[in-house]
């Protein structure tokens, strides 16, 4: 189970909102690419980056600060990327400056076309987001909520050959108010491809609670609000994680 550190990016700032309201948004560094490197000094395996204002405006509007923190980590550590991608040629663009994953969201419930061309055109680093309330997908940085059934969806993204799908709970994210545990097991559930969960994670016991149900095909968990507000101690959660998925291992 990897916990996996998010640097959501507003105006090249380290931001965090509540359930993506952009007014809300509570700056937590002026200097992203510090922060980058703080996550992986404590152990981070993997880094979550989101282009907010790209979210909102359709296009990248952050790569500035994208680029800062992958010249910042190097190769050290796998970057996933979401927020405003919409065609191909961005994709290529961040995969080139180092980017490892692209996460696509609103374009693949729009045009999943786009999707599933992404797929076919860069084989293992395309992932899915999918943002839910209630069991059904938002897009436009959740400010339009879909008659999409996410189980649905998700299960016609794995056919296009994504690499993971990251599932958030938009009624949690930001929230700090636990993970919710059962829509992402029934998610995860019926699926091959791997779930990453977000939104709602706030103590150790959100990490107990995911990694008890990791089986069902949960391999990580973004957090955010926790690690910058001190509720989730980063270097203890991770170390948690890797201590409950190797004591699965031994029963199993």
């Amino acid at each position: 189970m990897l916990i996996i550190p998010a640097i959501d990016l507003k105006d090249g700032h380290c931001v965090r909102l509540r359930q993506g309201v952009m007014e809300g948004a509570t700056v937590f560094s002026d200097d992203p690419a510090a922060m980058a490197k703080k996550w992986l000094e404590q152990g981070a395996r993997r880094l979550h980056l989101v282009d907010l204002n790209g979210a909102f405006a359709g296009k990248p509007k952050n790569e500035a600060a994208v680029r800062s923190i992958i010249e910042a980590v190097g190769l050290d550590v796998p970057v996933q990327l979401g927020g405003g991608i919409r065609d191909l040629e961005t994709i290529e663009r961040y995969l080139d400056i180092g980017v490892t994953y692209i996460i696509i969201g609103t374009a693949a419930v729009k045009v999943p076309g786009f999707l599933h061309e992404a797929c076919d055109a860069f084989p293992g680093h395309i992932m899915v987001g999918l943002d839910a309330k209630a069991g059904k997908v938002a897009v436009d940085g959740w400010s339009k909520l879909t008659g999409h059934d996410v189980c649905d969806l998700a299960k016609r993204f794995e056919g296009y050959g994504v690499e993971a799908i990251i599932y958030t709970d938009i009624g949690r994210d930001g929230m700090m108010s636990g993970v919710n545990i059962p829509a992402t097991v029934e998610l995860a559930k019926p699926l091959t491809v791997p779930v990453i969960a977000s939104g709602g994670i706030t103590n150790l016991d959100d990490v107990r609670a995911l990694c008890a149900v990791q089986q069902e095909g949960i391999t990580g968990a973004i957090t955010g609000r926790a690690i910058y507000e001190g509720t989730l101690d980063f270097a203890e959660a991770q170390k948690l994680a890797d201590q409950l998925s190797e004591n699965l291992l031994v029963k199993s």
